[in-house]
């Protein structure tokens, strides 16, 4: 990281750097991002804790989608310990996932947000939303 003027800054290239790494398809660059023991809540699913589950979660994602960022705006909390993302997904269902629709390849394009915590420079939390009835309508559940 570079240096910033202020802990708000500090955090809004923390986050930018996660999104940068995650458009570029570099698991490993989100990871390094991550605090040891992260929190990660799944949209409509359970809390996951540590830097282990994230990167099992990234590699299951993987195989299953692929997906690019758009339209990326990150706020942060003037002291850097929260922020949030507003961002469209532009994806492709690429593997059938347990419990949802058969994939085909079908693409989508849905708003989702994520907000996080920081601690120590590092990302504590993400919590990430979308609506999972739009992404189901959009592949033909």
């Amino acid at each position: 990281m570079t240096m910033h003027s202020t802990p708000a800054e500090a955090t809004r290239a923390l986050i930018e750097a996660y999104y940068a790494a995650f458009n570029e398809g570099r698991p490993q660059g989100m990871l390094d991002l991550l605090s040891e023991d992260v929190a990660h809540d799944i949209n409509q699913g359970q809390r996951e804790a540590g830097r282990a589950a994230f990167a099992a979660f990234l590699d299951h994602m993987n195989v299953s989608y692929r997906e690019r960022l758009t339209d990326i705006v990150v706020f942060a909390s003037a002291d850097g310990r929260r922020a949030a993302a507003e961002f469209v997904v532009h994806g492709e269902y690429l593997k059938t996932d347990a419990g949802l629709p058969e994939a085909r390849g079908q693409r989508y394009v849905l708003p989702a947000g994520a907000f996080f915590d920081v601690r120590d420079g590092k990302i504590a939390r993400v919590t990430n939303y979308y609506n999972l009835q739009d992404w189901t309508a959009q592949v033909g559940g």
